[in-house]
Order: structure tokens, then sequence, then C-alpha cells
């Protein structure tokens, strides 16, 4: 699929479990306006998360390409799980095609962690990026590129719960924010023990919450940041075969 050109402007949403945010970008990921949200219905149908993203951008200027960060796995544009919609009906659905017939522009999807990847990290050496929010989002990424994409919020962790489960939105909630940073500080050393990362980005809107001391790799980052990611999405050196995309008819 072409690449962008450095006059294109780029429409880069954000799915989440709570909202669903857009804006327009440049070439490089610039905003050009600031991002809009709207509520995530709860759980939506496809066709109802289509309608829900063209309500968003009923106003929004001219775009040339779409980016889209879904909280899932996706491959090919299809999304496989999703599991903090709290729908099964989204299996096996073309999100891509979709949303490209109805928006009529070129379209890609990725993991909505992969995407704030994209946005926030630096390019050197391995980095690892976690969100949390609704559910825990991670995104692995060497020298800048996508590393395929690992759902690691379903793992187990503790007494048949799963990452989702253990620090999610629910999870923190239920348990109030001092036991809710014990477990974040917990995770992040397990995934300091397994990844070995040079660098950790933490991101989402819960990130805010975290109110203990970071070691010096370890960077918080905003949900303004990572939806620039949806520019790197259709950059020239973004390797095709470990992103998803529309393929041409």
């Amino acid at each position: 699929m072409k690449e962008s050109s450095s006059g294109d402007k780029i429409l880069s949403v954000d799915i989440g479990g709570s909202h669903v945010k857009a804006t327009i970008l440049d070439h490089e990921g610039a905003l050009l306006m600031d991002y809009e949200k709207i509520a995530t219905p709860p759980s939506p149908k496809p066709k109802q998360l289509v309608e829900v993203i063209q309500q968003l951008i009923k106003v929004f200027p001219a775009y040339d390409k779409v980016s889209v960060g879904f909280p899932g796995y996706v491959k090919n544009g299809v999304i496989f799980t999703a599991p903090n919609l709290g729908t099964d009906a989204f299996k096996g659905f073309d999100l891509a095609g979709a949303l490209e017939k109805a928006l009529g522009k070129p379209t890609r999807v990725v993991n909505d962690a992969d995407m704030q990847g994209l946005g926030v990290v630096d390019g050197k050496g391995f980095e690892m990026v976690v969100t949390l929010g609704t559910g825990f989002g991670t995104a692995l990424l060497s020298d800048g590129f996508l590393l395929p994409h690992l759902e690691l919020s379903q793992l187990p962790i503790r007494k048949g719960k799963n990452y989702d489960d253990y620090i999610g939105e629910k999870a923190l909630e239920k348990e109030g924010d001092v036991k809710w940073n014990k477990r974040v500080k917990t995770v992040i050393g397990i995934l300091k023990t397994v990844f070995n990362y040079d660098t950790l980005y933490i991101g989402g809107g819960n990130a805010r919450k975290i109110n203990f001391k970071l070691e010096g790799n370890i960077k918080l980052t905003s949900n303004r940041d990572g939806i620039k990611g949806g520019a790197r999405l259709w950059k020239e050196d973004t390797r095709e075969h470990l992103i998803t995309s529309v393929k041409k008819k």
C-alpha cells in the first residue's frame, strides 16, 4: 500500500473501553487540531462502533488516510479479541475494511497499545509500552519498529486473575489507589525481569495515578502523545508485515 506523502493529513482514532478519541495529524505526527472524544457505548456492536466514529469526526477537517488503535488482538485489519468492550461480536470483524468503506479513505488498524508505542518511543533499543486504562495494554518495539503483538493482558498473574483483572479499571475502583499502586509496582517488577527492556513507557488514563518513584528508564506518557502514532503507521520505514492494513481490492 502506498505510504503517506509529506502533504497527507491523517485521521488518527484511538478506541478505548470508556472513550473513542480522534484527531488530525500531519505526516510527521503533529496535531493539526486538538483531539476530540466521545463515550464508548457499553458493549458496542461493530456497526455501532463505526457509527460512533462517524459521529465523532463529522465536523473534522478533510483528511487523506485513517489510522486506528483498537483494544484487542488485530490481524490484517480483522479483530480477533475485544476483551474490554464486553462483546464477542467483534470476533472475525474486518474493522479496517468497514471503516475504509464507511469513511472512503485508506485505513490501517493496529492494537491500541501498538499505536501508542509508535507515538511515544525514542526508537532506541528494545522498548516496551504499557497502557493503564480500562484494561492493561502492551506493545514491544525494537529500534522503533513494532514487534508482533502479544496480548499479555490475558496471561494469568495471581489467583485466577489475568493482568486486566489485576490492574485494570475495575481493580482500581474496587481496591483503591494504595493497593492498586502496589499491584502496578509488582507488575513493573515482573516486566523488568521477563523483558529486560531498555526503556518502559507507561500511558493510559490511569497512569497519572501512579504515586511511587519510577526508575530512570521508565517514562510516563500522555494520550496526546500516543495518538500521534497514527502517523507512523503510514511512514515508509514501518515494517508492513508487522502492521495491519487494508489490501487494495
